[in-house]
């Protein structure tokens, strides 16, 4: 658990019954002491007439039957659950990867874009506004906005422009406008500010489609809805196959809306193991790495109380991965709350552990996973070496091709030279 946080055995047991009893998030947004909405006032009416709207229109039926459709016949659900034998002979451990890398555009994010989209048309939107870091969270929003003919503006740190430039081309293909963002950390967290004050300008036009399980009130909720469904999948696809639950789930986190839809369908099983991990970067230090709940405080940003990575006078620190989509400062409220509650362990992997994970899965298993992904695949090699024999289930986050160019700035240099 985070040195910096700390609560009593019966403060967990209320917590984590409360979150399996679904009364998380409350009326307030909250995930036991995390979540809320800290949003300027000219936000709120935006944010209740979100809620509003998905209150009344997530779970209906029509709605769901839409999104159920389209999830099926556009982007491939389900997915496919794939044991991974050569890895596992590898490691000691008996691997299977939730195939998320096999659904449209190559990653979980059109789950929540298209689910969003879906939403934004029905409450009036006329144009849609989206951030993204590695990219996939734009093209799948672009994906989407073209899928339902809608205008989409995708903002996106320089950095992050530079180092996914394959993304970038492809969000402009689909009809996107990709406005870079120079200011601040030209990354993520500076991404989430621009597309945020975009929304402020014209709340009740245009649709903010977050693309993780952070920001302000409803956004977490509603992204682990629209998300719930890889955990789902999974949990039933291993049942079918094996006759039981696996030993433990294993995710990568940055915002972390890939890892709470992996969790959420598990987090009921007491005897599976629930583990995320983090970007750890080059090493411990603030500004080393972007791992929030091994190292974070609690504060506020960008309209969500949670952990952050801060110094002693609350000032948000820059980050530092390989990973785009891990780089951020803060992550899900849901999150801070699993480990609050000991139910969710969190670790992280270094810049160059992840590699090293990349490099394995490629060569044995014929798969190229997103970097992100090879936090999570580091976290269960180290995971297996204890464990021997155990079953896991680790979601496959996201395929790899986007990252070929720092691939070949980094593993495919070192090959050359």
């Amino acid at each position: 658990m985070n040195a910096h946080v700390k609560f009593s055995a019966e403060e967990q047991r209320r917590m984590l019954d409360a979150e399996l009893g679904g009364q998380y998030p409350d009326l307030r947004g909250r995930f036991g002491p995390y979540g809320g909405r800290y949003v300027p006032e000219t936000l709120i009416p935006a944010l209740e007439r979100l809620e509003a709207g998905m209150r009344e229109h997530l779970h209906r039926a029509d709605f769901q039957a839409e999104l159920t459709e389209q999830l099926r016949h556009w982007v491939g659900r389900p997915t496919a659950l794939s044991y991974a034998p050569r890895l596992s002979a590898a490691w000691g451990a008996e691997i299977w990867f939730k195939r998320e890398d096999l659904a449209h555009t190559g990653a979980h994010k059109i789950n929540n874009a298209l689910g969003q989209a879906l939403l934004a048309k029905r409450l009036g939107a006329k144009r849609i506004v989206a951030e993204t870091g590695a990219g996939q969270h734009g093209v799948a929003s672009a994906a989407a906005c073209a899928r339902l003919g809608l205008p989409c503006i995708v903002y996106m740190g320089a950095i992050d422009m530079e180092r996914q430039a394959p993304n970038v081309g492809r969000m402009r293909l689909m009809g996107a406008e990709v406005v870079p963002v120079t200011g601040g950390d030209q990354t993520l967290r500076a991404a989430i500010d621009e597309a945020l004050r975009d929304w402020v300008s014209d709340p009740m036009g245009t649709f903010y489609l977050l693309g993780s399980a952070v920001g302000p009130h409803p956004y977490p909720y509603l992204v682990r809805e629209l998300q719930a469904i890889i955990g789902r999948e999974a949990r039933a696809q291993y049942l079918e196959r094996n006759g039981r639950l696996p030993d433990a789930v294993f995710a990568c986190v940055g915002g972390g809306s890939n890892a709470i839809g992996m969790f959420h369908a598990f987090v009921p099983d007491a005897s599976v193991e629930i583990v995320g991990v983090e970007a750890g970067g080059r090493g411990v230090n603030l500004g080393e790495n972007a791992a929030s709940l091994s190292y974070g405080w609690p504060g506020v940003l960008q309209g969500c109380y949670s952990l952050l990575l801060q110094d002693e006078n609350g000032q948000i620190h820059e980050t530092d991965s390989i990973s785009a989509g891990l780089d951020y400062p803060g992550v899900g409220p849901e999150h801070a709350l699993l480990m609050s509650a000991g139910r969710v362990k969190y670790e992280s992997a270094t810049d160059d552990e992840a590699l090293s994970a990349l490099t394995e899965c490629s060569k044995l298993e014929g798969i190229l996973p997103a970097l992100e992904t090879a936090h999570a695949l580091h976290g269960v090699k180290r995971w297996a070496k204890t464990h021997p024999g155990a079953q896991v289930i680790l979601c496959m986050s996201g395929r790899g091709d986007k990252d070929m160019p720092t691939l070949q700035r980094t593993l495919l240099a070192e090959k050359a030279s």
